[in-house]
């Protein structure tokens, strides 16, 4: 299966905040939306990614006083991305190479949607199910 037939099951709506968003309204967005992460959009270009984790480390080094800062002094810039034709399978091993949780689905240079682990490891799951189910199904019938 390929990531765009994961975004068509899943949307391809993008929740994304720019480089300058203050920090606690990404905090805000990430906590409302119940997501662990964000992809930073400027100018309709990817340029960072934001996550819970940069929240956290960058409170463990500067303490509450991080809040007020914007969003391009913890991202991580320049992300690593994926393609709506790349194959789930490959994503998710790419995520694993890398230690990454979230991959910006790019066409071109264009953001078209967000794939967490949690969605390619969801995919996973529904297909073995479905494998499971199919042999057990030519097992009963033979």
């Amino acid at each position: 299966m390929t990531i765009q037939a994961i975004l068509q099951k899943k949307g391809s709506d993008i929740i994304s905040v720019s480089s300058d968003t203050r920090l606690s309204d990404a905090v805000a967005l990430l906590a409302e939306k119940r997501i662990g992460a964000v992809p930073v959009i400027d100018d309709g270009h990817v340029v960072g990614i934001f996550s819970e984790r940069d929240v956290l480390y960058g409170l463990a080094r500067e303490g509450a006083e991080l809040l007020t800062r914007r969003v391009r002094d913890v991202m991580v810039d320049a992300p690593i991305t994926t393609t709506p034709e790349d194959t789930a399978l490959n994503a998710l091993g790419l995520m694993t190479r890398r230690r990454i949780r979230h991959l910006p689905v790019l066409e071109g240079d264009k953001p078209v949607g967000f794939v967490s682990i949690g969605d390619l490891v969801k995919h996973r799951i529904e297909l073995i199910e479905a494998e499971a189910a199919s042999l057990r199904d030519y097992i009963t019938m033979s």
